[in-house]
């Protein structure tokens, strides 16, 4: 038995599927809907699913010790690039093919900043947010612009039922197996961990945080151009500083420290779902939309202090 319950504490995403757990089970019985019902799974999926893509990108940042606040304005200004260039003659592919081709250089720029000018990468991407954000109102005019993409490429792209959230789904199982299987992964890790020892063991910790930087700008357009598809429209004033600080919570909900050092991108699923669970459970059982914020800043802080305390535990038994 004690070996068992030594075993489960070991598990890190643990505590956050308690959590997940018991909050379903407390929506469905305070309403019947809840896990029942098409359209609130949807709702719920819909809610999940751009959080989850951006917070793998924002984990492996944060492993590193380093953070992008930009992301929500990259999610906002990829889809007018789609539109644009597709307005241009490219074939829709094409153009989504280029809009994620800007956003992953976005990202380089916000990694080349910060790791080669040595620019703190809140102060870097904090400019960045406000450079994007200008950007995006004027090239739309701050007006919303429709997508006229065929049918069946708007419905993988997101405006298909649970599109998007397969997408997601996808997106965190590759990520998962990158960050625990593969070189890259593993460096960025120990990277983190101890950046010093890293470097003497010859892990170009430089390069890492560039590529990192690439991916988040990269995931953060995706779900903005599938956010796109699945609205059939593009929005301006989408994104912002709200999915990227949701994207954030999820990560640090799930075991992600912001001092860097490890990080889960399962956890970062399930913490984006303990939101989804709160934000569609609240709008069931009739509770204020101002609540939801109350409860995710007091989920953002006991899931601190629960990290804090098992990875204590966690050492304790890793030394005896």
């Amino acid at each position: 038995m004690t070996r068992t319950i030594t075993g489960m504490l070991r598990w890190r995403e643990l505590s956050v599927i308690v959590v997940a757990v018991v909050l379903a089970v407390y929506f469905q019985i305070a309403n019947a809907n809840f896990l029942f019902s098409n359209a609130s799974l949807q709702n719920l999926s819909q809610f999940i699913a751009p959080v989850a893509i951006i917070a793998c990108g924002e984990v492996m940042l944060m492993i590193g010790g380093e953070i992008d606040l930009s992301a929500g304005m990259v999610y906002a200004l990829a889809p007018f690039v789609m539109y644009f260039l597709a307005r241009a003659g490219l074939p829709y592919p094409l153009a989504i093919g280029g809009a994620l081709l800007g956003a992953a250089t976005i990202g380089a720029v916000n990694g080349f900043v910060t790791v080669m000018l040595g620019v703190p990468s809140f102060v870097t991407t904090l400019g960045t947010l406000f450079l994007l954000n200008g950007l995006t109102l004027t090239i739309s005019n701050g007006t919303p612009v429709d997508i006229e993409a065929s049918r069946t490429l708007s419905f993988l792209m997101g405006r298909g039922g649970y599109a998007e959230f397969l997408w997601a789904v996808l997106v965190v199982l590759v990520m998962h197996f990158m960050l625990r299987n593969t070189r890259w992964g593993l460096h960025t890790v120990a990277a983190g961990a101890n950046p010093i020892g890293a470097s003497e063991a010859g892990i170009r910790i430089r390069s890492l945080k560039i590529v990192n930087f690439v991916l988040c700008g990269a995931l953060a357009g995706l779900t903005g151009i599938l956010e796109a598809f699945r609205i059939s429209s593009i929005d301006p004033t989408a994104g912002g500083t709200h999915i990227m600080f949701l994207a954030v919570a999820a990560a640090v909900i799930g075991g992600t420290p912001l001092a860097g050092g490890s990080g889960t991108i399962a956890g970062a699923m399930i913490g984006a779902m303990v939101l989804g669970i709160l934000n569609d459970g609240f709008t069931l059982i009739g509770i204020n939309a101002f609540t939801f914020d109350l409860i995710l800043g007091g989920a953002i802080l006991v899931a601190m202090l629960c990290n804090i305390l098992i990875g204590r535990y966690r050492r304790g038994i890793a030394v005896s």
